[in-house]
């Protein structure tokens, strides 16, 4: 296994935060995540998607899980199931290392500090649990919104990180476990 990542082939893990619940993907997630997929909001990520692709993707998440024990959390309002969007690390074969991903699936819960605070809880427990020493953020250039959540969770730019993205241009950012550069 990658990085000496863990297997869960029992209870999959659960995180609280002071608002958000962090729980592995189930099918009542794709719908909501298929709608942010499909919208213009998603184009700095590779979007807008057809469902279809969004499903593939989910899949992707639901087989990382099962393989490595991580990947990305649906995010829920403590007191709902509904998800609101899918944070943590996601490490599926195309990608050189770990990312540390985030999408917020309506435009009505970015702006509140939701992302950080589910991103922050999900790094934590990916260095703790998995093994690995670092992770990455792989953003579009002009995502500015991203830089700053990048920034704000410990991630320094690594210009010579390698990416997934062939030749689009990406800026890298890289979280060291315990936040050491």
């Amino acid at each position: 296994m990658p990085g000496g990542a863990r297997r869960y082939p029992m209870t999959p893990p659960t995180l609280q935060t002071e608002r958000l619940i962090l729980r592995v993907p189930n099918d009542n997630d794709l719908v909501l995540a298929a709608r942010f997929w499909a919208s213009e909001r998603s184009h700095m990520m590779g979007g807008p998607w057809t469902f279809e692709k969004t499903r593939e993707g989910h899949l992707d998440i639901l087989d990382q899980w099962r393989r490595l024990g991580f990947s990305l959390f649906t995010v829920t309002l403590r007191g709902s199931d509904e998800g609101i969007g899918g944070i943590g690390p996601y490490y599926p074969p195309t990608h050189p290392e770990p990312e540390l991903g985030w999408s917020l699936w309506d435009a009505a819960n970015e702006g509140k500090g939701l992302a950080y605070e589910a991103a922050s809880a999900a790094r934590d427990w990916f260095f703790a649990t998995s093994g690995h020493k670092t992770a990455v953020s792989y953003t579009d250039p002009a995502n500015a919104a991203s830089h700053r959540l990048c920034a704000r969770l410990g991630g320094v730019v690594d210009p010579d990180a390698a990416h997934p993205y062939g030749d689009d241009p990406t800026l890298t950012f890289r979280y060291h476990a315990g936040g050491a550069a």
